[in-house]
């Protein structure tokens, strides 16, 4: 095996056990309707009293490691969860997800918080370990699990216009990936990164259950950030063109409408294109990796590789394809980077069967 091929070699969602149809929700909050079609949401997953970032986590990451035989097991090296859900100021959460998952104590157990850019902040900081040979044929497991604190308080304070409509787009549920040297599901394009960030108080979680922010100003960081990312990545890759490099396209989504502007700003910029060809350019490379995100909501840190586990579910993959990812979080810090996916990373994701595992949740 290459030393140069890295990668996710198992993946795994979890959307939690009850769900909200996000129309009865604009409904009973007497939101705006023309601007409520703008958000592309369906439902959003509604975390239970009993469900919390660690049993999130768990449930994301068991099936993986019950297909594990032990001696695999034993070669993941690293727990590294990414949220900023934690349930501690100090104490990482990897700790309680390493001992509920019975894994061997030889191993690194740390916790990454940079709101929704941690999951990639980990899965980058996995692949380099593994690129990094310092342990050969060791394996990462990076769990990024992560809930909405969107409170509506009785009065209505908490629904002034900036944040109408956060409440209808924040989910909870947790992705788990297995980083290894043997990229069955998404083989990284090693190298081809480009990141960007700086100081910006878009949203912030100042105290454990509530948020604040101004939405308007993240909206504009994120496309501020998405074009320097992807700007940065073709300096450091040659002959990359935004419409024809990648087959498919995985973003952060906070919820769809953003990223249909998001890519419309980036075709216009990029590929000088007319609005119906950007339509159509929509619906075939962006779109496949919006139909999950579409009924849970934003899962922050893990909401790229939700994205981008839909990608592979239901895009075309009878063929090797590659997947442009742009990650977001706010504060912020961002990153564009991209992988190969093939059929048999397809068959893998397909037998998930994460849509029937989202039918089934609570309503």
């Amino acid at each position: 095996m290459s030393e140069h091929q890295v990668g996710i070699e198992a993946i795994n969602f979890y959307g939690g056990s009850a769900y909200l149809d996000v129309r009865d929700l604009a409904e009973h909050r007497n939101l705006n309707n023309e601007r409520f079609e703008n958000l592309l949401m369906k439902e959003r997953t509604v975390p239970l009293p009993y469900e919390d970032p660690i049993s999130l986590g768990v449930n994301a990451a068991k099936p993986i490691i019950d297909a594990m035989s032990e001696e695999e097991k034993d070669k993941i090296d690293m727990i590294i969860t990414c949220t900023e859900s934690g349930i501690d100021f100090g104490k990482s959460i990897s700790t309680y997800i390493h001992y509920y998952l019975g894994l061997n104590r030889n191993c690194r157990l740390f916790e990454m918080k940079n709101a929704c850019y941690s999951g990639t902040a980990g899965f980058q900081m996995a692949v380099n370990f593994v690129l990094g040979q310092a342990a050969p044929g060791a394996k990462v497991l990076v769990i990024a699990t992560d809930l909405a604190r969107f409170m509506a308080v009785s009065d209505g304070g908490a629904l002034m216009e900036d944040w109408s409509f956060a409440e209808p787009s924040g989910g909870a549920g947790a992705v788990a990936m297995l980083i290894s040297n043997k990229p069955k599901i998404f083989k990284v394009d090693v190298g081809a990164n480009g990141y960007y960030g700086y100081e910006i108080m878009d949203t912030c979680r100042p105290i454990p259950d509530s948020e604040a922010g101004d939405s308007d100003m993240s909206l504009m960081s994120y496309l501020d950030c998405c074009e320097a990312a992807y700007t940065e990545y073709t300096k450091r890759v040659a002959n990359v063109d935004y419409a024809k490099s990648f087959d498919y396209l995985a973003f952060h989504t906070p919820f769809g409408g953003m990223i249909k502007g998001a890519h419309r700003k980036m075709m216009r910029k990029f590929c000088k294109l007319k609005a119906n060809a950007i339509e159509e350019d929509f619906e075939r490379r962006v779109y496949p990796g919006l139909r999950y995100c579409q009924r849970v909501g934003n899962i922050m840190g893990a909401t790229v590789f939700l994205s981008l586990i839909s990608t592979i579910a239901n895009g075309d993959f009878t063929s090797p394809k590659r997947i442009g990812c742009f990650s977001y979080g706010s504060g912020c810090c961002s990153e564009f980077y991209s992988g190969v996916v093939t059929s048999e990373g397809q068959r893998l994701v397909q037998k998930l069967n994460i849509a029937n595992e989202l039918t089934n949740r609570y309503n």
